[in-house]
């Protein structure tokens, strides 16, 4: 249950939002309502973007949510959200000097989730839990002249088409745990997944190519959790699958153990297989697929103590049986899964707001060595969504007498690889690759609280201005190719830099620390 009711609103150069949460009087139940609305329509016409946007970016949030406590241990719990967006722009096109491609969408999505939990008789707890999503996606395309009509060019009449999309997605799921000694305890339950895509292709001829794709997957599972001493706990468990539309099954074994080094301290080993269908644009396929498999092994150390918290963690994860395509019919398609792959790396973690008063700070840096060798790859190479470093530094200082707190970060990644493949009649071979430049990002943000301190204030109002890029690095995020292959373009952020202004007022709860941490 929330403490006490309370509300809060937004109001920024980017839109507004509201909210409110009620605590019925016996603090037995209560509900709340929320909606926020965005629209870029004054941050675009300030700073200038590549795109020319016919329709700018236009967003419509709503939830709500409530609790009913059914007894002294159970509780009854609803979440709810709506969204809806529209954007569509014209940019320059890769294809034909002088000519514009045009993209426009229209979506709306929204997610139920209900859930209950009871304490049971001798130890036993139930949890249950269900969830509908619906999701609808209208995407149009086109191509057009200089003044901005759409047109039909030979070769290219494939980029006139619209899509309309239509997903439903449903899960339950039952959990049944019963405590043992101290702390042990076994769980166990099921778990259904039924999703139905509905996908409408209509080409620039208006011929429509309808497409449907509908899964089960049902699922069992079990594991303990069981305290062998005070300092060391292991947990054990396995998961049972069946794919409806692959028609097979799989069993995942998942283990790991801990130990309790001192206060506060801690190291653990992991095990645990991973099963993932093949992605939605490959089904159905006239070939016989089958799941893919991640195998991971974990190592981890982690110190918590004092305001100071330290994690560092080696991972090995395998790959098999990922997807690799072929042209069929002057397209791409999945033709088995012969795939394979590896991912392994470093993990660190520092976080400190003892050492210095009013200062919080925290480091994270990755290292990550990654070959896959699936899709139309000819052969194992890092992907081009894997940078080999990445890192991060955020600092937070609270400045009493002003009554703010300055935020300072630096976001940090290794130049990724690019490449573009294409098949020459008989294989797949690349054409072009090479690595795109670092990335680098310095944010920057003021977050002014006038009633710090006060005794028993009725409202927390916090007044934000954030700033991202604020030394105007040139980012590159990778390159699109023509459809011939001959041109490549970067592909690059809309503007290189951000501005953000807005004030959040919260009543009966401060919500003070939530505001400045979203904008980190």
């Amino acid at each position: 249950m929330p403490e006490r009711t309370s509300a809060n609103i937004g109001i920024t150069v980017l839109g507004v939002n509201a909210g409110y949460q009620r605590l019925a009087k016996n603090k037995k139940s209560s509900w709340g309502v929320s909606y926020g609305y965005t629209d870029l329509s004054l941050a675009f016409a300030v700073i200038k973007q590549r795109q020319d946007y016919s329709k700018v970016p236009a967003y419509h949030n709503l939830d709500g949510n409530f609790r009913i406590q059914t007894s002294k241990t159970g509780m009854l719990k609803y979440y709810g959200y709506y969204s809806s967006n529209k954007l569509g722009f014209t940019t320059n096109s890769i294809d034909s000097i002088g000519y514009f491609d045009k993209f426009a969408l229209k979506n709306s999505n929204q997610y139920h989730n209900l859930s209950w939990k009871e304490n049971l008789a001798k130890r036993w707890r139930i949890n249950v839990g269900a969830s509908y999503t619906n999701n609808k996606d209208d995407i149009r395309g086109n191509m057009q002249d200089d003044s901005k009509r759409d047109i039909l060019l030979t070769g290219l009449e494939f980029k006139s088409f619209n899509v309309k999309t239509k997903g439903n997605f449903f899960n339950a799921k039952v959990v049944i745990e019963k405590k043992l000694k101290g702390l042990s305890a076994i769980r166990f339950g099921s778990e259904y997944n039924y999703s139905n895509d509905n996908l409408v292709y209509t080409a620039f001829d208006g011929k429509q190519y309808p497409n449907t794709v509908k899964e089960h997957i049902k699922s069992l599972f079990a594991e303990g959790d069981l305290y062998a001493t005070n300092d060391l706990a292991v947990k054990g468990g396995l998961r049972f699958e069946h794919s409806s539309i692959l028609s097979k099954v799989n069993i995942a074994p998942r283990f790991s153990i801990a130990y309790k080094l001192a206060k506060g301290t801690q190291a653990s080993l992991a095990y645990g297989v991973f099963y993932q269908n093949p992605e939605r644009r490959y089904l159905p396929s006239a070939n016989a697929l089958d799941f893919m498999r991640a195998t991971h092994y974990i190592a981890q150390f982690q110190k918590v103590a004092n305001q100071q918290s330290f994690r560092a963690e080696v991972f090995y994860k395998k790959y098999d049986n990922l997807i690799k395509t072929g042209n069929v019919n002057f397209s791409e398609a999945a033709i088995n899964n012969n795939g394979f792959g590896y991912a392994k790396g470093i993990e660190f973690f520092w976080r400190d707001k003892k050492t210095i008063k009013n200062f919080d700070y925290w480091i994270s840096y990755s290292y990550l060595d990654t070959e896959r060798d699936f899709l139309s790859f000819p052969f194992a190479i890092t992907p081009n969504f894997a940078a080999k470093h990445t890192a991060s530094i955020v600092s937070k200082k609270f400045v009493q007498k002003l009554k703010t707190n300055v935020n300072l970060a630096y976001n940090y990644a290794s130049g990724r690889p690019y490449y573009n493949i294409a098949f020459d009649g008989s294989n797949y071979k690349f054409t072009d690759r090479g690595t795109i430049p670092d990335y680098h990002n310095v944010s920057f943000a003021l977050n002014y609280l006038p009633f710090i301190g006060k005794e028993n204030p009725k409202s927390f109002p916090v007044f934000v201005f954030q700033i991202s890029n604020i030394f105007n690095f040139k980012q590159t995020y990778g390159y699109q190719y023509s459809y011939n292959g001959n041109r490549k373009e970067a592909i690059v952020p809309t503007s290189r830099m951000f501005v953000f202004i807005g004030a959040f007022i919260s009543f009966g709860v401060d919500r003070s620390d939530e505001v400045i941490n979203n904008g980190l």
